[in-house]
C-alpha cells in the first residue's frame, strides 16, 4: 500500500499505533505538536502524535494568520522573544514559500498614540536589528502625506506620520498541516479524532496513553518512552489526567477576528493601528475580503467553540471605524469571523495583553513533559526545546538524538526553489495545459506549492466538479481530512473567507466525500448538519 497521510488508511494507522513502542508520543495536533513531531522524526525518534479533534482545530486555525515578529512585545521589553521570533519569520518563509507571503504593513502614527515618531524610529530600528530583517524589508519612516498616499482611508485629523515595514501573511491551519505531512514523510505517525483518556504507568512513571477513537468508539493503548503534552488550551485538561497532577498552568484569553467584504473596507495594505484602550489591532486585506482583529479578554468558557459576542464585535467595529471613518462598518457588514484561545502561562495580577507570550516547559513527577504558551511564529523553537528534553532522557539508552535540523527542512509543498513567483508561473502554465482556467491554476500553484502536480492529476481524472473534486480528493488522501468541516475550515479556509461559496458547494462536496470515504447516508447528513451549525453560528455574529 502506498504511504499517504490519508484518511483512507486510518484503520492501518490505528493498528500501527497499537503495535509499536514509540520513543515519543505527542498529545496535541496544533502547530506546536506538529513542530515537535517534525523535529523528533527528523532526529530519528520513533514518533506518534494524537489529536482529539482535527489537526489545527484549536488555536492553530484561529490566529491572526501572520508570521510576525511581535513588534508590540518591545513595549513590554520582551527583547529575547522579539529577537527569536523575528529570526524565525525568515526561517518559516524560507521553508514554506507557498504558505507564507511577504506583506507590507503600515503603522500609522497618531496624536496621543502609543508611539511617538522618535519611539517608532528607535523601536523599529531595534526590531530590524534583533530580527535580522533583510535590507529590502526594513522599516521606512513616512510623513503624514506619504502615509495618506499609501492608505487614503486613514483618519487624517489625528495622523502625524507612519512607518511601513514587512511581516508575513500565512494560512495557519495549512501551515500546521504542511508541517505534519513532512513529519509523516520522515516516519512520524499522526492521527486525528482520537482522544487521550488516561495514562499508562510503570513504577509511577508515564509510559503510554489510553485513547478512544472518536470515529468508531474503540478504546486502545499507545505505548512509549516519553510523552509530551502540547495540548494548547487543553494543556491543563491533559495534565489533570495524570494521577500526580500539580495544578493548573494556563491563563486563557480570547482573540476574535471579523471578516468583511473588501469593498466595505478596501485597504491598499495591511494596517496595524492603535485603539483607545492602549491595545493595537490589525486590518488585513486577503482574498477579496478584509479581516480585523484581535481582541484580548479573559476567557473561562468552553474550549471547543469559543463564541463571538456582540461586545467583541462592537469593540472591533468601533476601533476600525475610528481609524477608517471614510469606510464605516456596521454589524450587518460582518460576513464571517473566528474566535481563538491563547494558552498563556499564568502571571500574577497582569492584564490579558500584558501576560508574556513566552513559552514554558514543565516536567511532572511522572515524567510528563508539558509545553505551554508561545506564538505561532515561534513554533519551531518551541518544538526544539520540548524535543530536547525528551532527547536527553532517550539518550540514556545510548542513542544520540541531540541534533535539531528543522531550520533547513522544507515543509511539504515547500520544494519550490528560491524564486517562488517563477515557480508559480511555471506551474500555472502546467495547470492551463490540463484544462484549468488560468486563475484556478495560479491559485493552486500558490496554495499547494510543489504538491500542485498531484492536484492537477486529480483534476484531469475528475468527471465533474473538477476543481472541487481535485481539492477534496487531495485533502482526504494526502491531508487526512475526515469531515466536511475539516475541508471547508482547515484545508481551505472557505468558511472564513468565502462563506457564500461554501453554502453553494456544500451539497456537492458532501456527495464527493461520501463516495471517497464510503459514508452511509446518515454519516453524510450528520456532516452536513455539523457544517450548517457552524455556518449558522457565524451568521449570528451580525445579528447578536
Amino acid at each position: 500500500m502506498e504511504k499517504k497521510f490519508s484518511a483512507l488508511q486510518r484503520g492501518s494507522l490505528t493498528g500501527q499505533l497499537q503495535n509499536q513502542y514509540f520513543d515519543l508520543i505527542i498529545i496535541g495536533g496544533g502547530v506546536t505538536g506538529a513542530g515537535i513531531a517534525l523535529d523528533a522524526a527528523s532526529r530519528g525518534m520513533k514518533t506518534a502524535l494524537i489529536e482529539m479533534q482535527d489537526f489545527a482545530a484549536g488555536t492553530s486555525s484561529r490566529s491572526t494568520k501572520l508570521i510576525h515578529g511581535g513588534l508590540r512585545y518591545l513595549k513590554q521589553l520582551e527583547i529575547k522573544l522579539v529577537a527569536e521570533v523575528g529570526k524565525e519569520r525568515a526561517i518559516v518563509y524560507k521553508n514554506a514559500h507557498h504558505v507564507t507571503h511577504p506583506e507590507v504593513m503600515l503603522l500609522p502614527l497618531i496624536k496621543g498614540g502609543s508611539l511617538s515618531k522618535i519611539e517608532a524610529f528607535l523601536g523599529l530600528t531595534l526590531y530590524d536589528y534583533l530580527a535580522r530583517v533583510k535590507k529590502g524589508e526594513r522599516r521606512k519612516m513616512l510623513s503624514k502625506e506619504e502615509a495618506i498616499l499609501i492608505e487614503p482611508l486613514l483618519r487624517k485629523d489625528i495622523l502625524t506620520g507612519g512607518v511601513s515595514y514587512y511581516e508575513y501573511r500565512t494560512d495557519d491551519a495549512r501551515l500546521t498541516i504542511e508541517i505534519l505531512k513532512k513529519a509523516f514523510e520522515l516516519g512520524a505517525l499522526a492521527i486525528n479524532y482520537t482522544k487521550v483518556t488516561g495514562f499508562i504507568y510503570r513504577r509511577e512513571h508515564i509510559k503510554g496513553v489510553k485513547v478512544k477513537d472518536l470515529t468508531t468508539g474503540t478504546d486502545y493503548e499507545v505505548k512509549g518512552s516519553q510523552i509530551i503534552n502540547a495540548g494548547g488550551p487543553w494543556v491543563d485538561e491533559v495534565s489533570m489526567l495524570d494521577n500526580f497532577a500539580e495544578g493548573k498552568k494556563l491563563h486563557l484569553t480570547k482573540g476574535v477576528h471579523l471578516v468583511v467584504d473588501y469593498i466595505k473596507l478596501p485597504l491598499r495594505h495591511s494596517v496595524y493601528f492603535d485603539v483607545p484602550d492602549g491595545r493595537m489591532i490589525f486590518a488585513i486585506p486577503r482574498e477579496g475580503k478584509t479581516y480585523i482583529g484581535t481582541t484580548d479578554t479573559d476567557y473561562y468558557g468552553k474550549l471547543e467553540e469559543p463564541e463571538i459576542t456582540a461586545k467583541d464585535r462592537d469593540y472591533l467595529l468601533k476601533a476600525c471605524n475610528s481609524m477608517f471613518p471614510g469606510a464605516p462598518l456596521s454589524p450587518s457588514d460582518v460576513e464571517s469571523g473566528w474566535a481563538g484561545l491563547r494558552p498563556l502561562v499564568k502571571g500574577k495580577g497582569e492584564s490579558p495583553s500584558a501576560i508574556s507570550r513566552k513559552d514554558e516547559l514543565f516536567v511532572s513527577k511522572t515524567g510528563l513533559i508539558t509545553i505551554a504558551g508561545g506564538k505561532l511564529t515561534g513554533y519551531r523553537k518551541m518544538a526544539q526545546r520540548a524535543t530536547n528534553v525528551a532527547a536527553l532522557r532517550l539518550e540514556k539508552g545510548g542513542k544520540d538524538y541531540s541534533s535539531c535540523s528543522t531550520k533547513k527542512i522544507k515543509l511539504s509543498g515547500g520544494d519550490t526553489g528560491e524564486d517562488f513567483e517563477a515557480f508559480a508561473k511555471e506551474k500555472t502554465q502546467e495547470g492551463v495545459a490540463v484544462g484549468l482556467p488560468i486563475e484556478d491554476a495560479a491559485f493552486l500553484a500558490k496554495t499547494y506549492g510543489s504538491n500542485t502536480t498531484i492536484l492537477f492529476n486529480y483534476y484531469k481524472e475528475a468527471p465533474y466538479d473538477k476543481l472541487l473534486q481535485a481539492r477534496l480528493q487531495y485533502a482526504i488522501e494526502h491531508e487526512m481530512a475526515a469531515t466536511l468541516s475539516d475541508y471547508f475550515i482547515r484545508r481551505t479556509g472557505g468558511l472564513y473567507f468565502n462563506i457564500a461559496e461554501v453554502k453553494k458547494t456544500m451539497e456537492n462536496a458532501a456527495n464527493n466525500m461520501a463516495k471517497l470515504l464510503s459514508w452511509s447516508d446518515e454519516q453524510k447528513q450528520l456532516n452536513i448538519k455539523e457544517l450548517e451549525g457552524k455556518i449558522n453560528a457565524i451568521e449570528l455574529i451580525n445579528k447578536v
